[in-house]
């Protein structure tokens, strides 16, 4: 059996085509559109040239249709998972979480949980490894690495203080 084979297609002004072709060869088709829609078509087996379905998503529903292709062990925050057991996940820091204005040494998450704040996204810039003395600011996303349960933990303590 052949394996899926798909194609990637700028369109000026709109956004990019991104067409697959299944081994069944029946062809897909999603338009990801520069406002975030998607539009996904589907093509008859008997023409490919003719559309049998379009749908027009918003880029929540589409949101909501990636996550449901996805494995059911996929969590909506998780990065990826290696051999090891080690996950890297982000967590959203809330305006009024305890920690914002906080140094992020005062949050003693390696210590108390294990787990690594590798990064911060804070609006449209990445602070990688960001050191004790780094503040904390509401609606930073922390980029952490540990054990699933350190994870997990690292989650509720930053979380779980409002």
């Amino acid at each position: 059996m052949s394996s899926a084979r798909t194609s990637r297609t700028p369109l000026p002004g709109i956004g990019v085509r991104y067409d697959l072709t299944t081994r069944e060869r029946r062809n897909l088709s999603v338009v990801a559109h520069r406002d975030g829609s998607r539009t996904l078509s589907a093509y008859r087996s008997d023409d490919p040239d003719a559309c049998a379905l379009s749908v027009r998503l918003t880029g929540q529903e589409a949101e909501a249709l990636v996550d449901a292709l996805k494995p059911t062990h996929h969590s909506p925050t998780l990065l990826s998972t290696t051999e090891l057991g080690l996950v890297a996940e982000r967590i959203e820091l809330s305006g009024t979480s305890h920690w914002n204005g906080r140094l992020l040494g005062d949050t003693r998450m390696r210590t108390e949980t294990g787990v690594s704040i590798v990064a911060v996204l804070r609006r449209a810039e990445a602070i990688p490894s960001p050191g004790p003395g780094f503040r904390l600011a509401g609606g930073d996303t922390l980029i952490v690495i540990g054990t699933r349960e350190g994870v997990d933990a690292a989650a509720a303590a930053i979380l779980g203080r409002e």
